[in-house]
């Protein structure tokens, strides 16, 4: 009797082990932010062939599966991989092979900048990105008297952070064929007394961007390797990229065949003829790593280059409007085509004439469709009733926190103390549209998504000012911040089903925190670190 106990016992153990699934991965012992529905939270979960198979406590997903790989998380918190819902994940790697002017303070170390720069690569064409003379002590624009003096030969294009103006030299603005007679159309060729001083808005900068030296192949793929390497450290496991040629999309589709880019990548086709008479033709085209169903299309320019579209006068310039960028007409009927081809469209709208303009041909154009979710993208200065639009089911608001905290030195000096109460508006925006997705809009600002979640929650800059927060009533709980940097933002996308939350199901992208960016200090977030970053599962 005694040994028939034994056995059963025996018999009953190994039953109890194979009944056990057995999964690739467990993580257990951490503080998961599901964010699904009920924004519930749990301790582990379960992964098997790159997606979530099972979430909830240590002891049950213990009791019910075993893996090969076990990572205990030793109380760490987690979150779902991080998307950033508006970037320029391409450029962010093609600007590391430039002149980098990222936080310069003044035109003499942009200079220097320069100098540093040629002084090592001897380029035939010097370009550079990242100055804003709002940050320094004469905040007047600078002209190229300088570029002239040192590079009388040699090509300068030198972009500011926004990407809406262009300093050149005069080598640059003959190579491009740039005159005091040549076409503005949709921004500015800047001139005092007759003679050009090297500053273009908007439109114009096409002209000299048309000459740059188009980088090879392999610079390309350095570019993408390279900016995936510098965002999956950040936690980001899904970039929006917000304008993109057909063949940097194909490029980007034949590395992530081949196991060379594991970027989860929202790719925005830039508006122009080649890309909408492939794409809208062509139709949507979606993998597990590349999503093309989207249009990017600009409205106006940028409020720090007084080049975004207002309603009223600049209020630090007088009779100056800003300008669309794009005819009433063509903007119309394009978002007639985009509707039809059943594509996205993804408007960057700045001022408040522009926001108006697009919000009002996007409710226009989807009257009686459903489920489009068209994109306002930065949705910055809105007045009057026009955030009712937002109230529209087919229109999202795409917003980047850090632009708030960026701008908020200087925009009420452009906007007056009347329209800057609907800018940057973002906790209005949410009311209104019950969604937002957030982004960083890199490389105009950092890529960091933890100085975004910041600046959404305290509306402060690192510094911690201002005190009290810059109009700290537009910011957006940690609940809500978390939902835009995930669920909200893969929903903007069309990938609310297959990410944005860790559920059984959906792909196993997830990072493991420094510390619980939802309960810390509100001073601490910035200091938010990523210790592992995992797409489908795999270490990064």
């Amino acid at each position: 009797m005694k040994h028939l106990f034994i056995i059963l016992l025996v018999s009953l153990v190994f039953s109890c082990k194979s009944e056990k699934t057995e999964v690739d991965i467990i993580v257990t012992n951490a503080m998961v932010y599901t964010v699904n529905a009920t924004f519930n939270k749990a301790e582990a979960f379960a992964i098997k062939d790159g997606k979530f198979v099972a979430v909830g406590s240590t002891q049950d997903i213990k009791k019910m599966y075993s893996a090969k790989q076990n990572i205990d998380a030793n109380g760490k918190t987690i979150t779902p991989g991080l998307i950033d819902a508006h970037c320029h994940f391409y450029n962010l790697g093609l600007n590391k092979q430039t002149v980098d002017l990222v936080g310069t303070t003044s035109f003499e170390e942009v200079i220097q900048s320069v100098i540093d720069f040629q002084n090592i690569k001897n380029s035939k064409f010097i370009i550079g990105r990242g100055w804003d003379q709002n940050d320094w002590e004469d905040k007047n624009y600078p002209d190229k008297k300088v570029l002239d003096s040192l590079y009388p030969e040699v090509p300068v294009a030198l972009t500011r952070i926004d990407g809406h103006a262009m300093l050149c030299n005069q080598a640059a603005l003959d190579l491009a064929g740039i005159s005091s007679k040549t076409n503005a159309f949709g921004g500015e060729i800047e001139s005092e007394n007759g003679k050009l001083t090297g500053i273009l808005i908007d439109n114009p900068m096409e002209l000299v961007e048309a000459i740059f030296p188009k980088p090879s192949r392999q610079q390309q793929i350095d570019a993408l390797i390279e900016a995936q390497n510098f965002c999956t450290n950040y936690g980001l496991t899904t970039v929006s990229d917000a304008g993109l040629d057909q063949q940097v999309i194909e490029l980007i589709d034949s590395l992530q065949k081949a196991g060379m880019l594991d970027m989860r990548i929202y790719a925005m086709i830039s508006n122009k003829k080649k890309n909408l008479n492939y794409y809208l033709k062509q139709g949507k085209i979606k993998t597990e790593r590349l999503n093309v169903q989207s249009v990017k299309v600009y409205a106006d320019g940028a409020l720090g280059s007084r080049g975004a579209a207002l309603k009223a006068p600049y209020s630090d310039q007088h009779d100056h409007f800003g300008a669309m960028v794009i005819d009433a007409k063509v903007y119309t009927d394009l978002a007639r085509r985009i509707a039809k081809a059943g594509y996205q469209m993804n408007t960057h709208a700045i001022g408040d004439s522009a926001n108006h303009f697009v919000l009002q041909t996007y409710e226009k154009t989807l009257n009686g469709e459903s489920n489009r979710r068209w994109r306002v993208e930065h949705a910055q200065v809105i007045t009057g009733h026009d955030f009712d639009y937002f109230k529209n089911e087919n229109i999202i608001p795409s917003i980047q926190p850090t632009h708030a905290t960026s701008d908020m030195y200087w925009a009420e000096d452009r906007v007056g103390e009347e329209r800057i109460k609907g800018a940057y508006a973002y906790k209005t925006l949410l009311e209104k549209s019950g969604r937002v997705a957030l982004g960083t809009d890199f490389p105009v600002e950092q890529v960091n998504p933890f100085l975004t979640f910041y600046a959404a929650v305290a509306r402060k800059d690192v510094k911690g000012f201002p005190e009290a927060g810059f109009q700290k009533e537009n910011g957006l709980t940690r609940e809500e911040t978390l939902k835009g940097m995930t669920i909200w933002a893969a929903y903007a996308n069309f990938e609310e089903h297959e990410k944005g939350s860790i559920e059984a199901g959906k792909f196993a992208d997830f990072i493991i925190l420094n510390q619980n960016i939802m309960e810390i200090p509100e001073h601490e977030i910035p200091f938010t670190t990523v210790n592992n970053t995992y797409i489908n599962g795999v270490a990064q």
